[in-house]
């Protein structure tokens, strides 16, 4: 039988390496584009303090992705460590996006952020120009074959169970490629990563603006952060939207926990704008007719199902799934039993629900109606934890959105700055983690809203899981925990102090100016 608390630690080492990772990701996304931007305005009009934000800002961004790469190889190696079930079962499929993400997303970054940081001096405005627009485009990529990888982890289009080789394989890789779950989860997570960069750059520049330090950069920096961390958090809410119209044919579960939907509504549903989830019911909510229908269906006529009757379903599907169940042992048997291959096809999609009941027998064609009820609920992620989850990112979304605006209205005016301004400025201090806890938040409600599946409908996290001790895992979570913690005191310790360093000042403005001039000159005579 399955040692639950293996698979509990599993989860939590994953959960937790993942977290620390992401903490990462987002900024290298965000500074990388807004330091391209920055670097155009440079080579545009030759001002030489363009070119020190963008030095400036780059150091920020080497630091921060130095650690991303430490943190993320040691998290793809955990599929075969702790997931190796699951590598057998579908690397025929995941595999793919994570060897192109590596062999070319990452190998495209990581050459061209040494050509950033080691070609000011050796390459043409124009041509490091391209370097650093190569950079982004790079870090750009590295997150699309990431969230091809994980789209189909939430949405299995492109392949089938293979009965002789006992796994799922690759039928249609362009359906893997523009699976609509992914190319939504893209678009979401990368904009959520520019409102982080946009963030991170007023924030630190407000600091710099309320101790009258670094004047002129950091006024430039806030102008161009505001615009572009609006334009990023409007896309973050309509992208979002999408999202959860994608989940909606998708994941339907999700959507309902995500609202705590216990009873299905007459179309269109109503929104839960508060509620406290209990045990089969809400003890308490505050409800807004048609809202959500309207948002997840985009229809005034579509039902949106609740979780019990959700449940309901999938007590069908895994009785369906018994039936594959069966027919697969028939054909392991009788590798030439053309009727079990016939009858395995027509419920293959459904051998994942049977799968549900190796939680509570091994003989799953034995299974009682109990436990066949038991195994339907056991399709019912955490219903609190997605509701506030849901709800905090949402909170923070329409958030940034009113921050940003605010903060562009008064940098096109020309009034923020070291004498204006300071409760704007103190108020972009303080909410410099807030778009990490809002990205937090939505990978709760992504990842911890899928459960109990590894992929979607067709392998339960449990049944993914590796054969390893209880002791492994205490030793290996620890061990994460201490070089992960490690690592990101490092990073704020190594930004703290690059931050108080401060940009390098030109001793003399009209000095500074000349000598880049002759640089220049240098460059397009060599």
């Amino acid at each position: 039988m399955i040692d639950f608390t293996v698979v509990d630690l599993s989860r939590l080492q994953f959960a937790a390496t993942a977290m620390y990772h992401f903490i990462f990701v987002p900024l290298t996304l965000g500074l990388s584009l807004l330091m391209a931007i920055m670097e155009s305005v440079y080579v545009m009009t030759g001002r030489d303090i363009w070119r020190r934000m963008t030095m400036f800002w780059g150091v920020l961004f080497g630091i921060n992705f130095a650690m991303g790469v430490a943190t993320g190889i040691v998290m793809e190696f955990q599929f075969g460590m702790n997931w190796s079930y699951y590598s057998h079962y579908v690397g025929d499929i995941f595999g793919a996006p994570l060897a192109i993400e590596g062999l070319m997303a990452f190998f495209l970054e990581a050459t061209f952020i040494g050509l950033f940081f080691f070609g000011w001096a050796r390459l043409s405005r124009v041509a490091h120009l391209t370097v650093t627009w190569l950079m982004a485009l790079g870090a750009n990529f590295s997150a699309l074959w990431i969230l091809i990888a994980n789209g189909w982890m939430q949405n299995p289009v492109g392949a089938v169970f293979n009965p002789d080789t006992m796994r799922m394989e690759v039928t249609d890789f362009m359906a893997v490629l523009f699976n609509p779950v992914a190319q939504a989860k893209f678009v979401h997570t990368v904009s959520a990563g520019y409102v982080t960069g946009a963030m991170f750059i007023i924030a630190i520049s407000s600091i710099y603006l309320l101790r009258g330090k670094h004047v002129e950069l950091a006024k430039r920096s806030v102008t161009v952060a505001a615009s572009f961390g609006l334009a990023a958090a409007l896309s973050v809410v309509v992208l979002g939207d999408e999202s959860g119209y994608v989940a909606t044919e998708q994941q339907k579960m999700k959507i309902a926990a995500m609202e705590a939907m216990w009873e299905t509504e007459p179309a269109p549903a109503g929104f839960n704008l508060f509620a406290i989830p209990g045990d089969g019911k809400n003890s308490y909510e505050v409800h807004i007719p048609y809202v959500l229908g309207l948002i997840t269906t985009r229809s005034l006529t579509t039902e949106l199902p609740g979780i019990h009757d959700l449940v309901d379903m999938a007590e069908k599907r895994i009785e369906n799934g018994i039936k594959a169940f069966v027919e697969l042992d028939h054909i392991r048997t009788n590798p030439n039993d053309a009727e079990a291959r016939e009858a395995f096809k027509a419920n293959w999609h459904d051998l994942g629900y049977g799968l549900l009941l190796k939680r509570y027998r091994d003989d799953i064609q034995n299974a009682t109606p109990e436990e066949i009820r038991k195994a339907a609920e056991d399709t019912i992620p955490s219903v609190g934890t997605l509701f506030w989850s849901f709800r905090v990112m949402v909170a923070l979304g329409f958030y940034f959105i009113a921050f940003f605006a605010i903060a562009f209205v008064l940098a096109s005016r020309h009034r923020i700055n070291e004498h204006t301004n300071h409760a704007l400025l103190k108020i972009a201090v303080f909410s410099l983690p807030l778009p990490w806890i809002a990205i937090e938040a939505g990978w709760i409600v992504a990842e911890y809203g899928r459960q109990p599946w590894a992929i979607e409908g067709v392998l339960p996290t449990f049944y993914a899981a590796s054969n390893l001790t209880m002791t492994d895992l205490v030793i290996s979570l620890g061990f994460f925990l201490t070089v992960y913690t490690t690592l990101l005191c490092i990073m704020i310790w190594l930004m703290v102090r690059t931050v108080k360093a401060g940009p390098k000042e030109p001793v003399r403005p009209d000095v500074d100016m000349a000598q880049d001039a002759t640089i220049l000159n240098m460059q397009n005579n060599g």
